[in-house]
């Protein structure tokens, strides 16, 4: 009997312990779980179960009138085609997928759960054999969408590669957690460890113009537990106002207003940035997470 106790003590003192090394890995404080809190008040109550019964079910509605579902699958040869839409329109997929799986979380559905298994596997079908993923390019490479540039990372300052990378990212830490399923998460970290070939300190140089996947990677970094992912989101932030490159457009193009650095936040290093400038919604994908810079 004291050797079966001593043994789960020593189970129990090292589980402990690597929650605690865990732990101190990331923030001294953390949020309570959204699943172990039950709201029966009279105001989020409501709007929750809108949400649930008629938000989700329209955005879905609109994704697919909007071809933004068929352009997985026409870049996987699901389907014939063209792309529609803006460069960015696979987030749009990716964000309902993310809202989509919160719900599962508190709200079990099994018809609901079966169709994002379906639009899953359009998104696997159209990740390209190293892990590339952005159908704006892919369903037509000879002919990419304006913007993106004519080959890979080569416009990161409008591109949206690696912001349409980084929904994807938040959109299967939270299927996995709402379902227990790989599916997406496999086609996302993929993804990342392509990325993560790519860009670094002794590789292609550069970040992206629009701050999404600096944040999406430390969730992968959680679940997966693989610090390349937070090695890549210091790297990406780091980047900004040294030796910045920028694709520049002739006056009147569209993306003329990104020639500025100030516009993407790239204008100075983050620790000397001390007033918000530039496009509103980059800025504020990467404002939140400044405590944790120095880190």
């Amino acid at each position: 009997m004291k050797k079966i106790a001593r043994f789960f003590i020593i189970v129990i003192i090292s589980a402990f312990s690597a929650l605690a090394a865990q732990t101190k890995k990331d923030y001294p404080l953390q949020p309570v779980p959204f699943t172990r809190v039950a709201l029966t008040d009279a105001f989020w109550l409501p709007r929750i179960e809108t949400n649930r019964t008629v938000t989700i079910p329209f955005i879905l509605k609109k994704n697919e009138e909007t071809g933004r579902i068929d352009n997985f699958a026409i870049a996987g040869g699901l389907m014939q085609g063209k792309y529609r839409g803006e460069r960015y329109n696979d987030t749009d997929v990716y964000k309902w997928i993310e809202g989509a799986s919160y719900s599962l979380q508190v709200h079990p559905d099994p018809e609901l759960d079966k169709y994002l298994d379906g639009v899953i596997a359009k998104i696997a079908a159209a990740q390209e054999p190293d892990g590339y993923l952005f159908t704006a390019r892919t369903t037509d490479p000879a002919h990419p969408q304006p913007g993106i540039g004519p080959e890979r990372w080569v416009e990161e300052n409008v591109s949206h590669e690696l912001y349409n990378a980084g929904h994807l990212y938040e959109a299967a830490v939270a299927h996995f957690q709402a379902t227990g399923k790989r599916a997406l998460l496999d086609v996302a970290i993929k993804n990342a460890d392509l990325v993560a070939s790519v860009f670094g300190p002794d590789k292609r140089h550069g970040f992206p113009g629009h701050q999404e996947i600096e944040l999406a990677l430390v969730k992968l970094c959680r679940v997966t537990g693989n610090e390349k992912y937070l090695n890549l989101a210091k790297y990406f932030l780091d980047q900004r106002g040294h030796d910045v490159k920028l694709t520049q457009y002739p006056p009147g193009n569209r993306f003329a207003i990104y020639n500025d650095a100030e516009q993407i936040q790239a204008h100075k290093p983050i620790f000397e940035q001390d007033e918000a400038v530039g496009h509103a919604v980059r800025a504020a994908y990467m404002f939140p997470a400044r405590p944790m810079w120095r880190r």
